[in-house]
């Protein structure tokens, strides 16, 4: 399974950016997926994660009521809405598939990676 993620950008501080994930083989549609970035000098972070059939979401608690992922299983894309962008959210952005249909937040399940995609935000 090869991940895309795209729709990355500059962005000002209190603006908005929508992030796209899409997946080489329908089995994505079967996964969980979460979104992960990583900004100079960092760990990778996990962002938030959504299951198989989107009933279930979680959101890290730097982004909650800021960030909403969503998907789309028909046309097998996942999306991760940022809105009230702050400048501490410019990193480079992946969207990985889990090993299982479950959401989580642990990096370890993650076994699909895309390539990522960079947010710079400015303040």
């Amino acid at each position: 399974v090869q991940l895309q993620a795209s729709g990355g950008g500059l962005a000002q501080a209190g603006g908005s950016l929508r992030l796209s994930c899409s997946a080489s083989r329908r089995t994505f549609t079967n996964n969980g997926v979460g979104w992960f970035r990583q900004a100079p000098g960092k760990e990778r972070e996990f962002v938030a994660g959504i299951s198989w059939n989107g009933g279930s979401t979680f959101h890290n608690d730097s982004v909650k009521g800021r960030f909403t992922i969503s998907r789309d299983r028909d046309r097998n894309l996942v999306y991760l809405h940022m809105n009230s962008l702050k400048s501490e959210d410019t990193a480079v952005y992946y969207c990985a598939a889990a090993r299982t249909a479950a959401m989580t937040s642990q990096k370890a399940l993650y076994n699909y990676w895309g390539q990522g995609t960079l947010v710079t935000v400015s303040s």
